[in-house]
């Protein structure tokens, strides 16, 4: 027992210094282990990695500089793709992988689109996935002007994003908003720190021929007009931000909270409740681990070491113990591992099979698939018997002797660890393991799997699954058809477009629909299991163009007398496919249907889903976050319908429904990312997540990822305006994916819940905080309006709502409680998801030109939580002012003179969604129009 607990001090100490999905530490100031990918499509071109390597050292100063003397960037591996030719420099991979780098090098996910970005699923300090650049950013010097440095501005800018969970300080879709500075109004620039100085500037063109002028004013929204540009000086005086315009030479900081513009109509704002990026870095455990080191530049150079890839080796180790004879598991161990190796595992891989109980056995060594003959012959070896001990390390070591018998190291290689049994000596092959350079994917089966398991996996960055003794979730199947190459090659995937299960009554029939899209077909399998008697059910399947498949048309093999196959020959036909299937046994039986799938063309990427959860472990009351990420490549895809099921150790699943909305937690609206909380803990112990996404009949709009490095308009230079090219516009037809109809069903691996209350749980969890509020004036009247919050978090309903207003910003942010309260006795909260609106009269309030009131709301639910404080909203009174044209003839476009209108424009304080118009004979209600129609933005 000492031993382990040893065991698990050293895993969970080595788990602190990492970030979830990446292996980057930090030691001394020193960012380590950073993994930089080229995308396996990309031609060799040795220009790409020189141009990383000075990327990288250049932002290595700058970031020792931004930072005051605290991070630099001291080891960085690029993987250099299969396909290029080896160099005596190139060495082999360890655990590293194209899924799990920080940064990636791949095609744009638009046709024009070099805009470098980071993926970010989290809220405020929440790290994100990965850096995305393109080859064309790296290799084109003609995109400094319009990004600045790859090294000292760009890298920095998006390193912020991923590492610490920080936003961006401009906003493409909120470009403007009215400031109130000495009692008087103007409109201004989104933009940090406000002392950035530059004019507004509409640029048109015809061909090759561009003219400028300054920018009027929107007779609607009384900001500036669409179109309208804020071109900077290029000479400034402003030190700040690195997270608003990167390209500036005087920019060497992040805002801080003298420089903050908290006004500012941003993200960063939005996310991070007005705080600073500085104070978000500041309070990341990067800065609590470090202190500033006492020189000038960085105490090392960056080094670099280029890593090549190689074939796939994997070697499935099996748990044969004599427990794995009890809820069928040997059988269905066999059906999982088949699906495995018939439909899985991609053509030219390499793979063994080792078993073990008390001691190991080698069961086949390493074969490379290169036809299906090779793929028979392999599940011929996988166990069909068990008995005696569990003894997990033996069957690693053994593992490792299979691999090393073709490979002189482990570098690279994987091992799929399949157990359902407890063992006290885990500890002995700890070290092992960790320093092998080998990848071990975890499959827990049943309740009573090992509890250190998972920790193979966390320590080398491998997959983890958890799969119940309940037949109906298919969660063995699930697994196995989980464990996918991270090489990036998503044409030679196999895709999974189905996994469902139920148990059927005697003579009754399982039936259902399977949609294949046009972006998959190549090496289509239909497969039927049963879990009852070895005489197959009746099977009926039949094609879009209505050729039918009987149970005569499908395999079954010798070895396994409970599934049935389909292979389909050539590309599957495009549409739905109708399966019918009848239970003959004399007893009711589980029966499931699985539908495998690759790309159909290798120049179309495949729709795929990718499911997360945002921890790995977690400690109650905290809640969980389900993502799942919708997308063709690198385009998001909106509008699916995504349902997550979350089966725990103990108890019946749990369904949800992800969304994509903006609200709950659902970070951002419409960037294909569905999300939803779960509290519905049942206990401690394993818990297992799968996730089914369909789109129905619809074209699937693609939307550009936010979190991007600033693409700049142009500058003044010695009072000259010189305008960048501008950012070349996508057609809705380069955006929008015509897919018909498409499923897709992927596991999200599973997690671990502790200190769960074991008498059951009382009401622990707030509502979520409220972030996408709104006002609206009605002639004398306010309309707020918001999405609802739920009882739990984003599930349920509020039982109230307490709202205050404030003519001083900081006051309401820093004192919620103390600022004047809206009557609120008539508002009765909906259900979580709804639209709410509230209409009232300010009360004690003079509304004069050039003043702002703000607005904030808390959700309170029936045990007394409260929600955190929701995003301010702010009304400003403000009259522009009159214009002249460039001639000074008067101006049309202008509000015409002798007309006294007062004009009130409502702003939503840090977010992206501008309030709508409404217009009466004294007062216009107006709603913002510049922005875009990109994605909005939420969180809780």
């Amino acid at each position: 027992k000492g031993t382990m607990r040893v065991f698990k001090s050293l895993v969970l100490l080595f788990l602190l210094l990492v970030v979830r999905g990446s292996m980057v530490q930090l030691k001394n100031g020193g960012y380590e282990g950073i993994v930089i990918a080229i995308n396996p499509e990309l031609p060799e071109d040795d220009n790409i990695v020189r141009n990383i390597q000075g990327m990288v050292k250049e932002a290595s100063t700058y970031l020792f500089s931004a930072t005051k003397q605290r991070y630099f960037f001291k080891t960085v591996k690029i993987i250099i793709p299969l396909h290029w030719l080896p160099k005596p420099e190139y060495l082999s991979v360890k655990t590293e992988s194209y899924d799990k780098a920080d940064v990636i090098v791949a095609n744009p996910f638009l046709k024009y689109g070099d805009d470098p970005y980071t993926l970010q699923y989290g809220g405020c300090g929440e790290k994100g996935r990965y850096i995305h650049f393109t080859p064309n950013f790296l290799l084109n010097d003609n995109l400094y002007n319009i990004y600045g440095s790859r090294g000292t501005k760009v890298f920095v800018h998006e390193w912020a994003h991923l590492r610490w969970g920080v936003f961006d300080e401009y906003n493409n879709d909120a470009p403007f908003y009215v400031s109130v500075d000495s009692g008087k109004a103007s409109v201004e620039a989104t933009r940090c720190s406000a002392s950035v100085t530059g004019k507004y500037i509409v640029q048109s063109c015809t061909g090759n021929s561009c003219t400028t002028r300054e920018c009027k004013y929107d007779e609607q929204t009384k900001l500036y007009e669409a179109g309208c540009k804020f071109v900077p000086d290029k000479t400034q005086n402003a030190p700040a931000s690195i997270m608003y315009m990167q390209s500036l030479p005087s920019v060497v900081e992040f805002c801080d909270q003298s420089t903050h513009n908290e006004k500012a109509t941003n993200l960063q704002n939005k996310m991070c409740n007005y705080h600073s990026t500085w104070e978000i870095i500041m309070n990341s455990p990067d800065f609590s681990n470090t202190s500033p080191i006492n020189s000038a530049s960085p105490p090392f150079e960056t080094s670099f070491s280029l890593l090549q890839t190689k074939d796939r080796v994997v070697c499935l180790v099996l748990d044969v113990s004599g427990s794995m004879t009890g809820n069928n598991r040997i059988k269905r161990l066999y059906q999982a591992a088949e699906i495995f190796l018939l439909q899985i595992i991609e053509m030219g891989s390499w793979v063994g099979i080792v078993t073990f109980h008390s001691t190991a056995q080698i069961k086949i060594n390493l074969q490379q698939i290169v036809s299906e003959n090779v793929r028979q012959d392999l599940i011929t070896y996988l166990p069909t018997t068990a008995g005696g001990g569990t003894n997990i390390c033996e069957g690693v070591r053994k593992g490792f002797e299979v691999i090393k018998q073709k490979y002189s190291n482990l570098y690279g290689s994987e091992i799929v660890l399949l157990t359902d049994g407890e063992d006290g000596s885990m500890s002995s092959c700890l070290t092992e393991v960790k320093n092998s350079g080998s990848i071990i994917h975890t499959i827990a089966l049943g309740p009573n799997a090992a509890p250190e398991l998972e920790q193979f996996s966390n320590m080398i960055g491998g997959l983890r699954f958890y799969a119940t003794d309940t037949v109906d979730s298919n969660g063995l199947i699930d697994a196995f058809s989980g464990i996918s190459s991270g090489s990036g090659n998503i044409s030679e995937q196999s895709i999974q477009l189905e996994s469902t299960a139920r148990s059927v009554a005697v003579k009754q029939w399982m039936n259902g629909t399977v949609t294949v899209d046009s972006t998959v077909g190549n090496d289509t399998f239909f497969v039927v299991t049963w879990d009852g008697i070895t005489s197959p059910p009746d099977i009926l399947l039949r094609d879009p163009k209505g050729k039918e498949y009987r149970m005569s048309d499908f395999t079954v093999s010798n070895l396994n007398l409970r599934t049935a196959r389909l292979s389909i020959a050539g590309t599957a036909e495009v549409g739905d496919w109708y399966y019918w299937i009848q239970n003959n046994h004399i007893a009711p039986q589980v029966i499931s249907m699985i539908v495998t799938s690759r790309a159909a063309s290798l120049a179309v990427p495949p729709v795929t889903v990718k499911a997360h959860m945002n921890k790995d472990t977690n400690n109650f009351p905290n809640p969980m976050v389900i993502y799942a990420e919708v997308s063709q490549g690198f385009l998001p895809v909106l509008g699916a319908t995504v349902m997550a099921t979350v089966e725990p150790q103990t108890g019946s699943a749990v369904e949800l429904k992800l969304l994509d909305d903006g609200s709950g937690a659902d970070i951002t609206k419409n960037d294909g990312i569905y999300s939803k909380y779960f509290t519905s803990f049942k206990g401690n112990g394993r818990y297992n997540l799968k996730v089914r996404a369909q789109g129905k009949d619809m074209i699937v709009r693609r939307r550009r990822r936010q979190s991007q490095a600033l693409h700049v308009a142009g500058y003044i230079e010695n009072g000259e305006i010189k305008m960048n090219a501008p950012r070349p516009e996508v057609t809705d037809d380069e955006i929008q994916a015509k897919l018909g109809s498409f499923n897709r069903v992927a596991s999200g691996g599973s997690f671990v819940m502790e200190n769960v209350p074991s008498g059951g749980t009382t009401d622990v969890f707030p509502p979520c905080k409220i972030i996408d509020l709104e006002a609206h004036s009605e002639k004398d009247k306010i309309r707020l309006s918001w999405t609802a919050p739920g009882n739990d978090f984003d599930v349920g309903q509020a039982d109230r709502y307490i709202i205050k207003m404030s003519e001083s910003f900081l006051d309401l942010r820093n004192t919620f409680e103390n600022a004047t309260s809206v009557n609120t006795s008539g508002l009765v909260p909906n259900p979580a998801g709804t639209k709410e609106s509230f209409q009232f009269k300010p009360e004690n309030f003079t509304i004069e030109n050039d003043t702002i009131i703000y607005f904030a709301i808390r959700a309170i639910d029936n045990a007394s939580l409260p929600s955190e404080m929701s995003n301010i909203a702010q009304a400003a009174l403000f009259v522009p002012p009159k214009e002249s044209s460039p001639d000074g003839a008067p101006n049309d476009d202008v509000i015409n003179e002798g007309i006294n209108v007062l004009t009130i424009v409502l702003i939503v304080a840090g977010s992206v969604i501008v309030v709508s118009i409404a217009v009466s004979i004294t007062v216009c209600i107006l709603h913002k129009k510049n922005r875009r129609g990109g994605p909005e933005l939420s969180m809780c």
